[in-house]
């Protein structure tokens, strides 16, 4: 929000649900917006939603709605967005009809499975999605051969890719398999594409099956694969700390010391939980 109490356009229309930030700005840019009987050309316009009459199409700008948040079990071979033109599936496909518009919060690739953030509090996932933040997202991936100490310890201090070199991770090998493959939990705080899977690659392990445990701290556990819950009330107060530049270590203490580091993991649950329940998702899809 500026100064003088305005905000920009599009924003306002995604924050009333009535669309996605960028599908706001086409809307915009459509000419199908109008503000105080003129129509809306550049989607960064301030307007001040309790005082300009907005309307959309015919229709008035709806009142804003409650804001909710949930976490879904993104399955594998489920696309983070509404539509495909391709007819892949779309994880809200998964998800049943809610009151309220929900969009995704960041991005998680088709193969991948794992924790997925939903809201309609577009400024708290812009924060959390910002690189400035560095939210820690843990992941366990099944990687082809054992990494041995050096190549953990090359993870942990920053790789060379293609798009630069990679920030600080934390990396324990979880387990070993009887097939020369490995569980390795990763944690990194950037957002970039596939990155977890180009990190592994570079350093000869690719990987076979990628679940992300956790995002910002909050996890799957509890959660079946295509399952999904609404956020507790200290899980989003949580979020909001973290998004405002709390270290996650500390956001949600209460002023209570708690080391902030890898969790536990069963290996055996683990491969049960990814191989089981595809019959479920293979319904649902």
């Amino acid at each position: 929000m500026n100064e003088d109490g305005t905000e920009r356009l599009a924003k306002v229309l995604a924050a009333r649900g009535v669309a996605s930030r960028r599908e706001a700005e086409a809307m915009v840019l459509a000419g199908r917006i109008r503000v105080n009987g003129v129509v809306a050309t550049k989607p960064g316009q301030p307007v001040h939603p309790d005082n300009d009459a907005i309307r959309i199409d015919e229709g008035l700008l709806p009142h804003a709605p409650r804001l909710v948040y949930y976490v879904l079990y993104k399955p594998k071979g489920y696309i983070v967005s509404r539509a495909d033109p391709n007819g892949r599936n779309s994880v809200m496909g998964l998800l049943p009809e809610l009151p309220e518009r929900v969009e995704p919060v960041g991005r998680l690739d088709i193969n991948t499975e794992g924790a997925l953030l939903l809201t309609n509090d577009g400024d708290l996932a812009h924060r959390l999605t910002h690189p400035s933040t560095g939210v820690p997202k843990r992941y366990l991936a099944k990687v082809y051969r054992t990494p041995s100490d050096r190549t953990v310890a090359r993870l942990e201090a920053g790789i060379q890719l293609d798009d630069g070199r990679t920030a600080p991770a934390k990396v324990r090998v979880v387990s070993a398999t009887d097939k020369e493959n490995a569980w390795v939990e990763i944690t990194v705080t950037e957002g970039r594409n596939r990155l977890i899977r180009r990190m592994l690659a570079e350093v000869g392990h690719p990987v076979a099956k990628l679940v992300r445990q956790s995002f910002a701290t909050i996890t799957i556990r509890g959660l079946e694969r295509g399952g999904f819950r609404p956020l507790a009330a200290d899980e989003v107060d949580r979020l909001r700390e973290i998004g405002g530049g709390t270290p996650p270590a500390a956001a949600g203490n209460r002023g209570k010391s708690k080391k902030f580091g890898f969790a536990k993991v069963d290996p055996k649950w683990l491969e049960r939980r990814l191989e089981g329940g595809r019959k479920r998702i293979g319904k649902k899809g």
